[in-house]
């Protein structure tokens, strides 16, 4: 079993930056693929951006260039670095744990409020 947890939300005004910690357990953390996803109020959960076990990243078009995801493995941790924020970043973020591969998002977290005033 593998559990997920994320922290770092918070309330910060357009233009400014937060950092996202989403910590799995697991003794092969290093073999996952972790994702961001984000649910805004009245909308449907949508990706934005996932690192593999080899570093390879992706992202939401939305996002690319203000938001970077990266991973310490020696901390079962992956970061998201949440840039030039804008009102419509306003979610719940959670992450997930492919530990499979195939894009099977396995295990969840519950999810940490990002807020973004205008």
């Amino acid at each position: 079993q593998v559990q997920v947890k994320e922290s770092g939300g918070g309330l910060v005004q357009a233009g400014g930056s937060l950092r996202l910690s989403c910590e799995a357990s697991g003794r092969r953390f290093d073999s996952y693929t972790i994702g961001w996803f984000r649910q805004a109020p009245g909308k449907e959960r949508e990706f934005v951006t996932s690192i593999t076990w080899s570093g390879s990243t992706y992202y939401k078009d939305s996002v690319k260039g203000r938001f970077t995801i990266s991973r310490d493995n020696s901390k079962n941790t992956v970061y998201l670095q949440m840039n030039s924020l804008k009102p419509e970043d306003t979610a719940v973020y959670s992450c997930a744990a492919d530990t499979v591969g195939g894009g099977v998002w396995g295990y969840w977290g519950q999810g940490t409020q990002v807020t973004v005033s205008s």
